[in-house]
Parts: structure tokens; sequence; C-alpha cells
């Protein structure tokens, strides 16, 4: 009986975090969703071009993510035991990199975004239109690192609900200012793709304001920390800190930097692969909020054992949640397969073209998704839940910059294979990321208190 209770329990945390995270990044890509169904009635020039501009917020964004996620391996454990002290600190060195990150590529995008739109492009208009939507978004860059920040923290010590609930807010407000803005309804100007950019804004302002009001309206909460204890770290601290979220900071930049070189390659092809890619880019992350969901309830159960010192607990759990990310990724993977046709009649004015080729490229992620759910496990869960930053860091730079980049440019320039042959290409760094991943989990090498003798 105590063996069904400790896995009812288990089941019962898992949905607990699993379920706001998977229903914030639901709602969180349901936006992106939203711009890009928004965006295809303006055609595919425009379609392509903010493709290209959200590149480059995909490379900022996923960096800040390689530090607000470093940053949760500690939150985790701290909160294992109860160290409010130790976890104000960790935001506080989270916040500041956040900052001086998102005013480094505010000031890149401001001062050469044609620079930045010709790498993806040669297409002039595709360029301009892109140049126009980049240099508004921009502003929110910032923004979203702070709210990037708190809302992984909260998650980190169990409070998902708060970042799911803003997130609703957030996507309430980007549809309403894109509708009016893109469109130009009820006496707004019809500004077109700059109004996507305001939307987007607009929704990013309105949800900084929201996260901020929920965490300091608890003067209790272990994330309401002021800039003293925010800022009170000192050089033990701060060498544990950046020795093991340092790897998942890097692994994130060259990882990111990889999707772009990816986005780069299916360019090579023609503006019919790239926009398609968008397409496929959007529907995949629609369908990946349920395996991030996962990964990052692994994250955080795995890491508040492991900061409690149940060590054995948290290798159960590793194991428990690979085998429901796998077969969680199967049957995504079939609805996927089967519901092809339906997901792209939602995508608006797309060219006989576009949509045949996108079809493809579902049928390929549908076939590949189990691998790319239980990986997703694998890495954000298991190994960085388990402190084991440096492994994760090694094997996925392997798996992109050995295999998954140069394959995806050997079959674009060189074999000129069509962009969905290029896509199974690049989904061998899949193959390789579980065939050396399973093994170390099997070692139980990954288990790394972090926070062991930190003052």
């Amino acid at each position: 009986m105590k063996r069904l209770g400790e896995k009812n329990d288990f089941y019962k945390e898992m949905i607990g975090i699993a379920l706001p995270i998977t229903l914030q990044n639901l709602i969180a890509n349901s936006v992106n969703m939203l711009d890009t169904l928004m965006i295809s009635s303006l055609g595919e020039k425009s379609l392509a071009a903010v493709g290209f501009a959200n590149q480059v917020f995909f490379l900022y964004s996923v960096t800040i993510f390689g530090i607000v996620t470093g940053s949760s391996v500690f939150i985790a454990q701290f909160w294992g035991k109860r160290d409010s002290e130790n976890i104000r600190r960790v935001i506080g060195v989270s916040l500041t990199l956040s900052i001086i990150l998102g005013l480094i590529f505010s000031i890149a995008v401001l001062v050469a975004p044609d620079s930045i739109m010709g790498i993806f492009s040669k297409d002039v208009e595709v360029i301009n239109l892109g140049i126009e939507y980049l240099t508004i978004v921009v502003f929110s860059y910032i923004i979203t690192g702070i709210s990037f920040t708190f809302s992984v923290a909260s998650r980190s010590i169990g409070q998902a609900k708060m970042p799911m609930i803003v997130s609703i807010i957030s996507f309430l407000t980007n549809a309403l200012f894109n509708y009016l803005l893109i469109f130009g309804k009820f006496g707004f100007p019809r500004l077109g793709i700059r109004g996507a950019a305001y939307g987007t804004l607009i929704a990013r302002i309105v949800e900084i304001l929201f996260i901020l009001y929920a965490v300091y309206s608890d003067s209790m909460s272990p994330l309401a920390g002021n800039i003293k204890e925010m800022t009170n770290w000192n050089k033990k601290f701060l060498k544990r800190y950046f020795s093991t979220t340092s790897p998942v900071m890097i692994n994130e930049a060259l990882w990111s930097l990889g999707n772009v070189m990816y986005s780069i390659a299916y360019s090579k092809i023609g503006t019919e692969a790239a926009a398609s890619v968008q397409i496929l880019n959007t529907v995949y992350n629609l369908f990946m909020v349920f395996a991030r969901g996962m990964a990052n309830s692994c994250t955080v159960m795995v890491g508040n054992k492991i900061g409690a010192g149940e060590e054995d607990v948290a290798i159960d759990y590793a194991n428990r949640f690979l085998r429901i990310s796998a077969l969680t990724g199967l049957a995504l993977g079939g609805c996927l397969y089967l519901g092809s046709d339906l997901i792209l009649k939602i995508f608006r004015n797309l060219s006989p073209g576009v949509y045949a080729t996108s079809k493809k490229l579902l049928t390929v992620l549908s076939i590949f998704f189990f691998l790319k759910a239980m990986n997703s496990t694998l890495i954000v869960g298991v190994f960085r839940g388990g402190g084991d930053t440096k492994f994760s860091m090694k094997l996925e730079m392997a798996a992109v910059w050995l295999v998954g980049v140069p394959l995806a440019f050997l079959g674009a320039t060189v074999l000129k294979w069509p962009v969905h042959l290029v896509l199974v290409l690049v989904y061998m760094e899949e193959v390789l990321k579980a065939i050396i991943g399973i093994p170390r989990v099997i070692s139980k090498k990954w288990v790394k208190n972090v926070i062991q003798d930190i003052d």
C-alpha cells in the first residue's frame, strides 16, 4: 500500500507542476501561432520575414532560457531544503545576466537590422518587412528576460499556476492588439506586419507588470527579494553558480545558433521552403508544450529530491519521467500524423506548394516526435535537474554541431534535396542523443548535489 501511495504522490505532484507549465507553454506558443495565422493573410513574404526576424528573438530567448534554466537547477535544489536566502541570490544573478544580454541584443538589432535580416534572405522585400517587425519587437527583449527569470523561478519552487495565469492575460492582450493593429479594426490604424510587432510588445509589457505584482504582493515569497538580498554574492557562491550554469548557458546559446544555421540552410532551398518551415516550427512548438511541461516538471521534482538528500527517489523519478515522456511522444506523433491536413487548414491563404511541402514536413516530424519528447526530458529534466550540466552540454553540442548542422547544409546545398528530406537528416541528432544519453541515465552518474556546502 505504501508503494501505491508513493506512486500516487508522484503522479499528483507531476500533474500539479506539469499541467500549469504545459498550459502556460501552450498559451505562449498560441501567441506565436496567432501571429503566424494573422500574418499569413498578408502573404508568403510577410510570413517568411516574420519567421526570419523571430530567429533573432529565438536566439536571444533560448540564451536567456539557458540562464534561467541553469539557475533553476539551484533554485529547485535550494527549495528542497527550503533555503529562501540563497534562492533570492540565484534570482539576482539570473536577472543581472538577463538584462545585460537583453541590452546587447537590443543594441545589435537597432544598429544593424538590415545586416541581420540579410543573413537570412536576399529578397529585398522580405528584408524590409523583417526590419519593420524586428525594430519594434526588439523593445520587448529585456522585458522578456525579466519575465522568464521570475516565471521559471516560480515553477522551480512548485508554484506553476502564477506564470500560467499571467500567460493567459498576455495571450488575450496580444490577440486583441494583433486584431486591432494588423487589420485596422475599430478606428485603429491598419499597420500590417508592424501591428503584429506592436501587439507582441504591448503583451510583454502587460505580462511583466502582472508578474511583478504577483511576486511582490506576497512579502513572504522566496522570490520577493530586494536588491540587497539579490546581490548578496560571495566568491564561493558565484564560482559554484557559474561552474554549474555556464554549461547550460553555452548549451542553449550554441543550440539556438545551431537552429539559426538550420534556418539559413532551409533558406538556401527557397522562399517556399522557408515559409513551410515557419509553419512547421509553429506546429512543432505547439505540440512540444506537452513534452516541455513534462521535462520542466522533471527538473523541479528531481532537483527537489536531490536537494533534500533523497537521491534514490530522484533516480526513480527520472526513470518514470523518461517512460512517460516517450509514451506521450508516441501518442502526440500519431495525432500529428493523422491530423496534419486538419492542422494545415487553420493557416489561411497558403499556396498549393507551401501546403504540400508543409504536409511532408509535418509527416517527418510525426515520425521523430517520440524521440524529441523523450530527449527533452532526458536533457532538460534528468541531466539538468540532476546537476549533470556539463555532460548534457557535451551531448547536445555533439548532436547539433557534429551531426545536425553539417547534414543540413549537405542536404540543402550539395545534394540539393527537398526540404522535408533535409529535415530527416537534421533529426539524426535526436538519434545520437538517445544512443549516448540513455546509458548515462542507467549509470546514475548524472546525480550531482550542486548546493552542497554553499553557505
